[in-house]
């Protein structure tokens, strides 16, 4: 029961995050989004992905590995729109 909860909540959080990038994606816009939001989660997922896999647990490993190509995505779609938005000026 313990493994499941860990495995639901962290279908829960990857599907939320993903839903967000999706949306900035589709909407072609990442206004209000600062790339530093996506920068701190590469760095904090990066750092939980070290610590899970030294304490062997495999549900933060996935997680935090997956949260970490998250974050690599939703930077790339920030730059691309602001990169696009300087040169529509």
């Amino acid at each position: 029961m313990t493994e499941a909860i860990g495995w639901i909540s962290s279908l829960i959080l990857l599907l939320t995050i993903g839903k967000q990038i999706y949306k900035q994606w589709h909407e072609g816009s990442s206004e209000g989004v600062s790339k530093w939001l996506f920068i701190g989660q590469m760095a904090a997922s990066s750092g939980f992905t070290l610590y899970s896999v030294l304490v062997r647990n495999w549900v933060f490993v996935f997680t935090n590995g997956f949260m970490v190509l998250n974050g690599l995505l939703g930077y790339y779609i920030t730059l691309r729109h602001r990169k696009r938005e300087e040169a529509a000026r």
